[in-house]
């Protein structure tokens, strides 16, 4: 175990109440120290839920480790059904409680509780919070599908009847699942498609029950739902679709899966959203080219170098997933955009790949998000883990044409704002900026009249003319003059730290041990040759 300061995912029991949080009807009994119940805050203060995670923790302190911590577990449990009447309930244990070996599920059965419930054996040293979720949906969906129920009629059989499809793998404390679900089962409804169901989120267990009643299943999240979709295939023969809806070409392709899988023709026509149309454009080419770095969970980071190469002409420069269960999907990926592919949950290798690739743009996780600003890079999340900021309360989804319209505008505005504020930082010294000017062309007298609405952009212009050049200047050899980091500050942000890292390896090679403007200069002829 490596301690951190931030980690990618947690144990695998935070995934499972994930799973919990996201249901009606469902209560996850767990067993747990009392620090545990931190967990709640993820998804009370981060993701802004109006009611608190279905969760009962036995809550079992140090002093209790010498009693009964079993009987502790019996008496959470048993107030938990008399409190809740669930439908069904999950049992398991957190990380510390798992090393007591109190056997929840074992325990639960001597109990006699009148309703469905479901072990949970997710072992916290091994495996982590996504596995978790995967986990716990996939015993839910299998102690809890009826398997005597009968898949109705198919299409035109017994009189007309819309396809149906199961919309699998959104959770609670997911990246934008909520509005991912929106936009797809608008999409579907054009199709002509109905949404048998949803979930995890929002179903409970009697909705699990009639799962098998639809005509196929749509795997929108890999890391949640493609262990059920497995068991679901082999037990009601149901078709998955697996293509993942981001971004217009796998939109498309998307439809077309649905479409077979359903039995029904392609549309001729559909709204696909201007995500192609400014591809298309003249303003394009402009950031065609422009070197950016992914990272985040397989699913979300493939499809956003597909994206990224594909739809908005990025030259993709580093390419990562922390999820080791996806390295293989990664790997291919990377191969494709002739990268090394990094498979790691340390952000500090993480960091240390984006400096050394010096990218113009940044696709991660919150993580990545500090980092991007601590090298003065751009960024754009893309991927779980998040923060409060990537759960707005307007509808943001990332699937279907929609979502595409959304990735154009949180990565292309980076960039271009980035544009904006270096035209700023390169005229700061303008006569015409200063607020010593005279009279300007809008008739102001002087600038102690202008209008207080001015007065914004000279303090805005300040920080960034300070972030301009680098925090600390080295006294040993290969040092800067404050003449040369004034150059530097002049160099666009986004290629700044290249610029600054070639000279520093060209004063190195040639033995200047001060760096000075013409250094700089003599850098930038001999790696441009």
């Amino acid at each position: 175990m490596q301690l951190t300061v931030w980690t990618y995912e947690g144990p695998p029991h935070v995934g499972a109440m994930r799973v919990a949080t996201g249901m009606r009807d469902l209560h996850y009994v767990l067993h747990a120290p009392q620090g545990d119940t931190y967990a709640d805050l993820l998804f009370t203060m981060i993701e802004r839920r109006d009611h608190r995670p279905p969760v009962t923790y036995t809550t079992f302190q140090a002093r209790d480790l010498g009693k009964d911590t079993a009987e502790l577990f019996k008496t959470a449990a048993r107030d938990a059904y008399d409190r809740y009447r669930p439908q069904a309930m999950i049992v398991g244990s957190s990380c510390t409680a798992e090393l007591i070996q109190d056997d929840p599920h074992g325990l639960s059965l001597t109990m006699g509780l009148d309703c469905p419930v479901i072990p949970l054996e997710l072992p916290s040293y091994s495996r982590k919070e996504n596995w978790g979720a995967s986990e716990t949906f996939y015993q839910i969906v299998r102690g809890l599908a009826d398997k005597e129920r009968k898949a109705p009629p198919a299409v035109g059989e017994n009189g007309p009847r819309r396809p149906r499809a199961n919309l699998l793998g959104p959770t609670a404390l997911g990246f934008r699942h909520r509005d991912d679900v929106a936009e797809i089962s608008r999409l579907l409804r054009d199709l002509g498609i109905d949404v048998n169901l949803v979930a995890p989120m929002t179903a409970s267990p009697a909705d699990i029950a009639r799962i098998g009643e639809a005509d196929f299943n749509i795997c929108l999240y890999p890391e949640i739902a493609a262990q059920a979709c497995s068991w679901l295939e082999r037990t009601f023969r149901q078709k998955t679709v697996k293509t993942v809806p981001i971004g217009v070409n796998a939109t498309r392709e998307f439809i077309a899966e649905v479409c077979a899988a359903a039995g029904i023709p392609v549309p001729d026509a559909i709204d696909q959203g201007r995500m192609g149309w400014w591809s298309r454009s003249i303003d394009s080419t402009y950031l065609t080219g422009k070197r950016v770095f992914i990272f985040g969970d397989g699913t979300h980071a493939v499809a956003a170098a597909r994206v990224a190469s594909e739809e908005l002409g990025f030259k993709v420069v580093g390419l990562g997933c922390y999820n080791r269960e996806f390295a293989r999907e990664v790997r291919a990926a990377a191969e494709k955009y002739g990268v090394e592919p990094l498979i790691t949950d340390d952000y500090l290798a993480v960091e240390d790949a984006i400096e050394a690739a010096a990218p113009e743009l940044v696709l991660g996780t919150q993580m990545e998000r500090h980092i991007a600003k601590r090298l003065r890079l751009p960024c754009a999340v893309i991927s779980a883990p998040v923060h409060v900021q990537d759960f707005p309360a307007r509808h943001s989804p990332q699937m279907g044409f929609e979502g595409a319209n959304v990735l154009f505008d949180t990565w292309v505005h980076p960039l271009v704002m980035g544009l904006e504020e270096h035209l700023l930082t390169m005229f700061r010294d303008d006569f015409e900026f200063s607020d010593a000017a005279g009279p300007s062309h809008l008739g102001h007298a002087s600038a102690a009249h202008a209008p207080a609405a001015h007065a914004p952009v000279a303090a805005e212009a300040a920080p960034v003319a300070e972030a301009a050049a680098p925090a600390s200047v080295p006294a040993e050899p290969g040092g800067w003059t404050d003449e040369a980091l004034a150059e530097l500050g002049k160099i666009p942000f986004f290629v700044r730290g290249k610029a600054r890292r070639n000279t520093e390896r060209y004063a190195a090679e040639h033995g200047v041990t001060t760096i000075t403007r013409d250094t700089l200069y003599e850098a930038k002829s001999h790696y441009a040759r």
